[in-house]
């Protein structure tokens, strides 16, 4: 009789990640799709440098720090001190996609961006959200009482985008709005596309960016890899 232990796959790791909305570690389950690409890929030793970047932008926040403060201290931290940023000369590179490469390069695209920002403006208290945005992954900062409202930024490059930056981004979006003033998007239109992501849904649409990719290089052994995670992710 055979005893051998089947070893867990990527696969099988990535769909107990994701079994569960009330329970759906973000960072984890977007640093475990490298997996496929880097097969000994130490995601305990990844979600570890985070971590460490997570300790090193408390220390740096004074006690009572507002959110606004707080803010600042997190975009000062990421795009300044540690030099995140957008990969603008590869932008369609696989890599932008794979947090361990992103952690290491400091580039990735929006969405990857995101996710790490994400987790250190939540280690800092902050009520951050991740938006999917038509086109380009957003996040932003709800603001509570006296301040009340929100922050939106492109992650891509830490900018702080107003209300006609918004409207601008998504005219080519709206059926219809072909003037291409700010003022022609409507209030209600702007808040149906700075609703937050869940969880699943920021994986999915990283999953999706690196089909299109793999697709456009026509590179069927890593598509069939990520439809099928797509397919573990989304079984509807």
């Amino acid at each position: 009789m055979d005893y051998k232990l089947k070893l867990p796959t990527a696969l099988d790791y990535f769909t107990t990640l994701v079994q569960s909305d009330e329970e759906f570690p973000l960072l984890e389950t977007a640093i475990s799709l490298g997996q496929d690409e880097f097969p000994a890929l130490d995601i305990e030793h990844v979600l570890g440098e985070v971590d460490q970047l997570a300790v090193r932008l408390k220390r740096r926040l004074m006690p009572q720090a507002k959110p606004l403060d707080k803010l600042r201290e997190l975009n000062q931290f990421f795009y300044e001190e540690l030099r995140f940023a957008g990969n603008v000369n590869h932008y369609d590179d696989p890599h932008n996609s794979y947090l361990n490469i992103v952690l290491t390069r400091r580039l990735g695209i929006p969405i990857s961006l995101a996710v790490l920002w994400l987790e250190l403006g939540h280690s800092i208290g902050l009520k951050v959200h991740g938006v999917s945005f038509p086109g380009h992954f957003l996040v932003k900062l709800d603001l509570t009482y006296p301040q009340e409202g929100h922050v939106v930024l492109d992650p891509f490059s830490g900018e702080s985008l107003s209300r006609d930056d918004l409207a601008e981004r998504l005219i080519p979006w709206l059926p219809g709005a072909k003037s291409g003033r700010p003022d022609a998007v409507s209030d209600d239109a702007l808040a149906f596309h700075l609703e937050p992501a869940e969880p699943r849904d920021i994986i999915a649409r990283m999953l999706r960016n690196l089909h299109e990719i793999y697709r456009r290089q026509g590179d069927d052994e890593r598509l069939l890899k990520v439809r099928a995670r797509l397919a573990v992710l989304l079984p509807e």
